[in-house]
């Protein structure tokens, strides 16, 4: 096999396996797009319903 040859093989293998990889991120990322989407409707429907609860910086404490 010629020097040319090995190189192209080994680019070809390269570029499969980069391929992979790429796949593989871009699952993750649909999954995790997903998730933030799910996360943010959330949040909105709990901001909707007026039970955030989340205790404002200028509200006293329950126990004053």
């Amino acid at each position: 096999m010629s020097k040319t040859e090995e190189t192209l093989a080994h680019l070809i293998r390269t570029v499969d396996e980069l391929s992979d990889v790429v796949a593989a991120q871009q699952r993750e990322i649909d999954v995790l797009t997903r998730r933030v989407a799910m996360l943010m409707q959330r949040e909105a429907e709990r901001e909707a319903d007026g039970s955030g609860g989340v205790v404002l910086g200028d509200e006293r404490p329950p126990h004053y």
